[in-house]
């Protein structure tokens, strides 16, 4: 029996990709831990990088091409549950919308010769950190000259039914990132693209992935090109109601999108 080498080089490319996300994402450990917020190296003008994603579609996350300003195939199906008016429809869809999170480059404090990691957060994390450059009390944290370190601090999860917490705290002192030369090069130039990490999926892909989702027993075999809500004239109608139930199931407990983030790159 010949050895299924698509197959083989799938493997390879998820375990490639596990190894790079591995190496450039950080996440606090339990405690305190202190960073500081560096430019980042693909954009200048803003280290926050908004990320939005599909959470457990098929067991997977996929990056959103709401990322990018383009079109999703899985919020326009969410825009047709919403179209139905019915209440079970519609909450499927708040659960289908992609979800954001940020990105932003960082050095952490005891550990600046592992280069420059990408620390991801939700919504509340993002918010406090854009009130403290916002407020004149502070200024702009991230400034490499006289910019503010960061504490950090992770409480895992305690059990089923509870997620991690993050709380920040911003430094008083303003310093320089560093004053060493070598960490200074990594900082400018030795930066991962967020993209590299997590990699843009074709709009049909995504598709697809929604119809298996949705309806498993076609494995694939139906063409991207129709969905579960569209008829055989194209005309788009609401999603049949053993497809929504089905989705609605898979989706309950996923009700804190951030927190199952952040327990997901905990555990």
């Amino acid at each position: 029996m010949a050895i299924d080498l698509d197959a083989i080089r799938r493997k390879l490319g998820d375990l490639q990709s596990q190894t790079t996300r591995t190496s450039h994402l950080w996440k606090p450990s339990p405690g305190k831990n202190q960073v500081r917020i560096v430019p980042y190296q693909y954009n200048k003008d803003n280290p926050f990088q908004e990320l939005f994603f599909h959470y457990d579609l098929g067991k997977k996350n996929y990056l959103s091409p709401v990322t990018f300003g383009e079109a999703d195939p899985v919020v326009e199906f969410s825009e047709k549950l919403k179209a139905t008016g019915n209440s079970d429809d519609w909450k499927l869809s708040k659960k289908l919308e992609p979800k954001m999170r940020t990105y932003v480059p960082v050095l952490v404090r005891g550990a600046e010769g592992e280069g420059v990691k990408l620390w991801g957060f939700g919504k509340q994390v993002y918010t406090e950190l854009l009130g403290f450059i916002t407020d004149p009390d502070y200024g702009d944290i991230t400034d490499p000259s006289s910019g503010r370190d960061i504490v950090v601090e992770f409480t895992p999860s305690e059990g089923a039914g509870s997620y991690p917490k993050t709380t920040i705290r911003v430094k008083p002192n303003q310093t320089a990132a560093t004053t060493d030369k070598n960490i200074a090069d990594k900082i400018m130039t030795g930066q991962e693209d967020i993209f590299n990490i997590f990699k843009k999926v074709s709009y049909d892909d995504l598709k697809q992935a929604l119809e298996e989702w949705l309806d498993p027993s076609t494995d694939g075999e139906q063409p991207a090109g129709d969905l579960p809500w569209e008829t055989n004239n194209q005309q788009k109608t609401a999603t049949p109601a053993p497809a929504a139930a089905a989705a609605t199931s898979k989706v309950k407990s996923t009700d804190d999108i951030s927190a199952a983030f952040d327990d997901l790159f905990n555990q």
